[in-house]
């Protein structure tokens, strides 16, 4: 994948208070980054830079105030219509789970088949039943999400991406929410992907995890790209000070 994206910017209402009518906060300030033919890249930054903002707009998810994305040299659409047949095409998953609490994961498997991408019922249960047992969730799929574990749950979740055959995979912080145990289970099943050829764009703080899958690194910080390239750069030799100093904190040896 090949992605161009040129002056984004994205604006929120900010809250009213002192009696003043609310503003906006401009979350992404004119941000720009162009990658080489990768399969992956990862987003990485200081809390509150921007690189959810910005991975919501990569997946469609929300449309920018200004500027241009593209992928492969394709724009995406500007328009919800258009937005909705690109959603369709890609899967996203986040650090909540998003799991329907009242469904099975099997269940929650078969939803976007069915109800979204037109399967059958008995289509969709044998495109899903595979991947369950490669990824050893086969004995889970009859649980609903209470009875799951936080690393089941979300690898149910990566599944249910994953089962639309998506072009490319948009993950937010997909391990934040778990202990170290599940964040492994996680993290290899990710890894595991990655390995056959699938493509990824992934914000995590799980420095060491980034260094092991990224073809290239972004680093997203105040609304903007200050530092991005190759991982071996971005680790052995970045220029930006603000990057030492985030790898000083963050990067177990």
């Amino acid at each position: 994948m090949n992605l161009v994206v040129t002056d984004l910017v994205q604006r929120f209402p900010a809250p009213a208070g002192g009696g003043r009518t609310a503003g906006s906060v401009t979350v992404l300030d004119r941000l720009s980054l162009a990658t080489g033919e990768i399969g992956t890249l990862v987003l990485v930054g200081p809390s509150g830079g921007g690189k959810s903002t910005l991975l919501r707009i990569l997946a469609g998810l929300d449309m920018p105030a200004a500027g241009d994305v593209a992928f492969d040299g394709e724009p995406l659409p500007r328009d919800e219509e258009g937005l909705r047949c690109y959603r369709r095409t890609v899967g996203t998953v986040f650090q909540a789970y998003n799991l329907f609490p009242h469904l099975t994961a099997m269940e929650n498997l078969l939803l976007p088949l069915v109800h979204v991408h037109g399967l059958t019922e008995a289509g969709a249960r044998a495109r899903v039943q595979a991947p369950l047992e490669r990824f050893r969730l086969a004995e889970h799929a009859h649980k609903r999400p209470a009875e799951l574990s936080g690393g089941q749950k979300q690898r149910i979740a990566i599944l249910r991406a994953l089962v639309v055959q998506p072009r490319r995979l948009f993950l937010d912080e997909p391990t934040s929410a778990l202990d170290p145990e599940m964040r492994a289970e996680v993290l290899e099943m990710i890894a595991e992907l990655r390995a056959e050829g699938r493509q990824f764009v992934l914000v995590t703080h799980e420095m060491a995890f980034a260094r092991r899958v990224a073809d290239e690194i972004a680093f997203v910080a105040d609304g903007r790209v200050t530092c991005g390239g190759s991982t071996e750069a971005f680790f052995g030799r970045p220029a930006d000070p603000r990057v030492r100093a985030f790898l000083a904190t963050t990067l177990v040896p």
